[in-house]
């Protein structure tokens, strides 16, 4: 079983989130993760993850328009995205910069496509996902491994 990390990064903090998710997700026994950055991120990709965790810098309280291309690029696959698994990360440059409504933003788009949406565990945050504001510190770091493994976690026993 695969889960997909995918994120946008203009600065590198998405990035640096997007790596200690994916750390988290191969913490799970069983499941095999791939990072892509959205220019690399191709349909197989989709199909082929049966958990997909979804990163952007805030741009106006919103994903960035690189990974909304992405959802909007592979709408044709939405019949087949159902019931996969779906999480969010985001990162601002402002404390008070709209990292929930990118959350939520992401999660809209997973919604759409049938995916079954979850949060980060209630040892992280047990919110919409994991954020930050600037680069992400240790916590965050941490929370975004939590975030990745929950996802990896319950892959696996759905598909148990």
């Amino acid at each position: 079983m695969q889960v997909l990390v995918l994120y946008y990064s203009r600065t590198g903090n998405t990035l640096k989130l997007a790596e200690a998710v994916a750390k988290g997700v191969q913490e799970v026994p069983g499941i095999n993760c791939i990072i892509k950055e959205v220019s690399e991120v191709t349909p197989e990709d989709f199909l082929n993850s049966a958990g997909i965790i979804a990163g952007s810098p805030v741009y106006y309280g919103t994903m960035a328009a690189e990974l909304k291309a992405i959802f909007d690029k592979f709408v044709h696959l939405r019949d087949k995205m159902e019931n996969k698994v779906g999480a969010a990360f985001a990162t601002s440059g402002d404390a008070a910069g709209g990292r929930e409504t990118t959350l939520l933003s992401i999660l809209q788009a997973m919604l759409i496509n049938g995916m079954i949406i979850v949060g980060d565990p209630l040892d992280a945050t047990g919110h919409y996902g994991v954020s930050c504001a600037g680069t992400p510190d240790r916590i965050t770091l941490a929370n975004g491994e939590k975030l990745g493994k929950r996802v990896a976690s319950l892959v696996k026993k759905l598909h148990e």
